[in-house]
């Protein structure tokens, strides 16, 4: 019932971009639309073409502005946006995330959207978590669009084969320690945490550091805080965890912990919702076989999870472009469309508005599969923190660390390389200080 009302609120979609075709057609208006260019560096075709989709329901809905997209890469976009800026060919929109905006803000092409923020939240309310990494210098310097967050997946067919409630799932450290090992049998795996050099592992790390009291990398002062006996805690947990994760975790990134799961080679991963689409037709099990829960929190520490908000930049100063650009962000996130918008990558992509949520997003054939899942992700969100960007002032120091993965450097030494956690988290310290000049 749920996918057959997903797909009645898709046609009534498809139908208004028809209508609105039709009328742009008939219409006699002389001027060309001003044509407003999009980045992104969403290169997954599907996720291509849903966008279109609503690109083309917004041309079609009105005769003022022609949207285009061109995607990008996040492999090269660091590279490639500031010199374009440079040229004076940068795009009028560019999707982001909190980091890339502070250093394409040091270009100074980056335009505050206060207005354009509060015009839509009028009408549908941000989450703050969403806001906060954009609030800097007493302005919002982009325009929340849909937000990412990491809880527990787990397979409660091999819970229930190693003899654990698959409705119980490990809410403690402790707890989770104790259903890894015994989940750790007969060439499986407990658990499969990534231990590579790169932003993979440097998310599960913060996320597990987030629920053991480590969200802030920096004091009030901007100086590092890293090392900590509370880091230190948490790198020796992450080692716990890569014993009982397969010995080829230590080249892993997103995809190998997904696979694994999938293949029923490990029971317990930490990641975001791009879990739902594949698994079905993936590992052969039924939807209800896919289990989820908050991220297990230690002793004292507090419900938390790595949270990315993705907003949209506004790159042109040209007054008859930003009110194309607001124009196209409000559409974005009415609702009905903002529910096309988000299917692009069905529960990766979530609501940051509190209308957001919609029964056309959550009835589609996908989601309405997934209900209590969707609803843990969306209620994780607003616990949600990022390193460096969780107090309203931004700490354009996170952007060095970051770009270089020290939080998963300080993983490989211990894991790969054998060190005790409290050296690696004064490596790690030492290195921070010197990516920012401290």
């Amino acid at each position: 019932m749920n996918s057959a009302r997903g797909r009645r609120i898709h046609h009534r979609f498809i139908a208004r971009l028809a209508a609105g075709a039709v009328a742009l057609a008939a219409g006699t208006a002389s001027a060309e639309p001003l044509q407003i260019t999009i980045w992104h560096q969403e290169q997954v075709q599907a996720r291509v073409d849903q966008f279109q989709k609503v690109i083309d329901a917004f041309n079609a809905s009105q005769a003022d502005y022609q949207v285009v997209q061109q995607v990008q890469s996040w492999g090269n976009i660091y590279q490639k946006l500031p010199p374009a800026i440079q040229a004076g060919i940068q795009p009028d929109i560019d999707f982001t995330i909190p980091d890339f905006t502070v250093t394409i803000r040091e270009t100074g092409a980056v335009q505050p959207v206060d207005d354009i923020v509060a015009e839509i939240g009028k009408k549908h309310k941000f989450i703050e978590q969403a806001l906060t990494p954009y609030k800097d210098e007493g302005k919002i310097w982009a325009v929340p669009v849909y937000g990412m967050v990491q809880v527990l997946w787990y397979r409660k067919d091999l819970f229930t084969a190693a003899g654990l409630d698959p409705e119980n799932p490990p809410k403690t450290w402790a707890e989770f320690i104790s259903a890894a090992k015994a989940l750790t049998k007969d060439g499986k795996y407990g658990v499969g945490v990534p231990a590579s050099k790169s932003l993979a592992t440097d998310q599960v790390l913060y996320s597990l550091m987030s629920v053991n009291g480590g969200t802030e990398l920096f004091d009030a002062s901007g100086a590092v805080t890293f090392d900590t006996p509370k880091n230190v805690e948490t790198i020796g947990f992450y080692k716990q965890l890569s014993e009982l994760s397969p010995s080829g975790a230590a080249s892993w990134t997103w995809p190998e912990p997904q696979d694994a799961l999938n293949a029923g080679t490990v029971a317990m991963a930490i990641e975001k919702g791009q879990y739902l689409t594949p698994f079905e037709q993936t590992s052969g099990q039924a939807a209800d076989q896919l289990g989820c829960a908050p991220i297990p929190v230690n002793e004292g520490g507090e419900a938390h999870s790595i949270y990315y908000s993705n907003a949209a930049m506004v790159l042109t100063a040209d007054p008859d472009k930003r009110k194309g650009a607001a124009a196209f962000l409000s559409f974005i996130l009415e609702p009905e469309n903002y529910a096309e918008f988000l299917l692009a990558e069905p529960g990766l992509f979530l609501p940051l508005t509190e209308d957001g949520a919609s029964p056309a997003w959550k009835d589609s054939p996908i989601l309405s599969k997934y209900k209590s899942c969707v609803d843990l992700m969306i209620e994780m969100s607003k616990t949600g923190v990022l390193p460096g960007f969780n107090t309203g002032t931004v700490q354009k120091a996170i952007g060095p660390i970051m770009a270089q993965n020290l939080l998963s450097q300080v993983v490989q030494k211990v894991v790969v390389g054998g060190e005790e956690p409290q050296a690696a988290v004064t490596w790690g310290q030492e290195q921070m200080n010197a990516a920012v000049g401290q």
